[in-house]
């Protein structure tokens, strides 16, 4: 499965990634799990004694950029765990199985069983409020605590996921030049863009993400339909949404989906889809209050 469009894109992304991982301010290391899937990278960082929590990125993204503002403030309460998801544009490196035996819930059982854990707190963003959503409904005895940010109650569909992604990443995404990829931080994000578009490194990392990611590698997790009502009702009181308003997503329907659910969801007015480095401290007090 072809990750990067080309090798020089590739060499560009990941030294940015580099770059980004010595922004997190704290002390961390790489490892990576043989898996029946492929390699997956983790970066383990903070209190070697802390609640173990797994964190997972959304689609296009990765961990270095994904937790540049929670790594240290969350790990000096718990030890942590960033998984650059099978098909994404971190360091992970699919196998031959990922193309057509791939898995999330195997994979993940994996990851954590190769980790030490038999339970853990997971915090997603985005597709990765997906997969702990998914976990928790499948492996409920296995999650301690489960946080979805910046992503909806998974009740819709495939197609229209598609379409929504079409309708907030186009035309820009098509044409990233440096003016595009600042355009679409801000359609993506509430009044705090800045955090994003101010930041050198992190508008560096962004372009060459949509330069030289290839997103047909993400196929392969097969996030079609939704959850049946009665799944829903398993994971309502265990999955923990925060959401900002402005999150383009959200404004498509998410907001309304959850509040017609009664899902166990806080909204943060005048932040978008990227909550979590928008108001990074906010939202690292509250997984804080939260977790415990």
């Amino acid at each position: 499965m072809k990750i990067y469009r080309n090798k020089k894109a590739g060499e560009k992304i990941i030294e940015t990634y580099d770059k980004l991982l010595e922004k997190w301010g704290c002390d961390y290391r790489e490892i990576d799990l043989d898996t029946k899937f492929g390699t997956t990278h983790v970066i383990e960082t903070g209190k070697e004694d802390g609640k173990p929590m797994i964190l997972f990125h959304g689609v296009g993204d990765d961990s270095a950029l994904m937790w540049i503002f929670n790594a240290k403030a969350l790990g000096e309460k718990y030890k942590l765990y960033a998984v650059d998801t099978l098909g994404g544009p971190g360091k992970s490196r699919p196998n031959e199985n990922y193309k057509n035996k791939y898995d999330d819930v195997e994979w993940i059982d994996e990851v954590l069983a190769l980790l030490g854990l038999e339970k853990a707190i997971f915090t997603g963003v985005s597709m990765g409020g997906y997969l702990v959503q998914l976990y928790t409904l499948r492996r409920p005895e296995k999650v301690i605590k489960a946080i979805s940010i910046s992503g909806a109650v998974h009740a819709g569909t495939k197609k229209k996921g598609a379409k929504s992604m079409f309708s907030i990443f186009l035309p820009e995404a098509l044409f990233p030049t440096d003016k595009n990829v600042i355009k679409l931080l801000k359609k993506l994000s509430g009044k705090n863009y800045a955090v994003f578009t101010e930041n050198e490194l992190i508008l560096e990392h962004y372009k060459y993400l949509l330069k030289g990611f290839n997103n047909m590698a993400m196929t392969p997790h097969n996030v079609s339909g939704g959850f049946a009502e009665e799944e829903i009702d398993r994971i309502r009181d265990k999955v923990i949404f925060l959401v900002g308003e402005e999150d383009p997503f959200e404004k498509l329907g998410g907001k309304q989906l959850m509040l017609d659910l009664n899902m166990n969801v806080t909204f943060y007015p005048d932040s978008g889809h990227g909550l979590n480095h928008e108001l990074a401290d906010e939202i690292n007090r509250k997984i804080i209050e939260i977790v415990g």
